[in-house]
């Protein structure tokens, strides 16, 4: 799952992506609006953490600017404010939940998993595809009750397409979800032929065959037949 952290204090930008990445998310960062806007008008992600005060602008007007683009990530507002009005317009623009300084690394971890169960998957504790069952919360994949070990990579490939059934997902949309604004420096898409190969020969061996198709000259879906 990817985050953009939209943060203008360096001690607590720093901490928050520690804790994030070693809860096993891809974290971006942005210290001000101006990076914030660029990062935004590039890449996707599955929730934004933002602060309301910044050196140059409102994060209010960022998340106008995230709604207006009809993006999909989710919001979590994280500010030092503690003023109702700001609430209320943070989540009257569209805002998923609101969180105020200081507080503790368990509940922002908690509150992202919530928005991004319910913006990716309605709300459900687990998930459920032909014969696949996904438990987000630990983690875990099963195939006819059988575990499924994955790797992070693959893991977070799954999940891609199980966000996205029977769509047809470009190498190039997986490899920005999978690596972030990183993707930017590879010299070619082999990582993500090889992240399929291995997560495919996975399912196969469980018996889930043609699960994910190629659409050649395309991309590749997660198929319900």
């Amino acid at each position: 799952m990817k985050i953009l952290l939209i943060e203008d204090e360096a001690a607590l930008r720093t901490a928050l992506m520690g804790s994030l990445k070693q809860a096993g998310y891809l974290v971006e960062a942005a210290a001000d609006c101006a990076q914030a806007y660029e990062k935004i008008g590039l890449y996707q992600y599955d929730c934004v953490l933002l602060d309301l005060t910044l050196p140059d602008g409102s994060g209010l007007d960022l998340l106008r600017a995230l709604k207006a683009q009809k993006s999909p990530a989710g919001v979590l507002i994280i500010t030092a404010r503690d003023a109702l009005t700001d609430k209320i317009t943070g989540l009257d623009l569209g805002a998923d939940d609101y969180l105020i300084k200081p507080f503790h690394l368990s509940e922002l971890n908690a509150r992202l998993r919530a928005i991004i169960r319910r913006r990716q998957f309605q709300g459900q504790q687990q998930i459920m595809f032909r014969d696949l069952v996904v438990l987000p919360e630990l983690a875990e994949v099963q195939v006819r009750g059988e575990a499924l070990t994955l790797t992070k990579k693959e893991y977070d490939l799954l999940l891609y397409l199980l966000a996205n059934p029977g769509r047809v997902l470009t190498k190039e949309a997986i490899a920005e979800h999978l690596c972030g604004d990183a993707v930017d420096a590879a010299d070619s898409f082999d990582f993500i032929y090889t992240h399929l190969k291995n997560l495919r020969k996975k399912l196969q061996e469980k018996g889930a065959d043609n699960y994910i198709r190629t659409m050649y000259g395309v991309g590749y879906k997660l198929s319900h037949e």
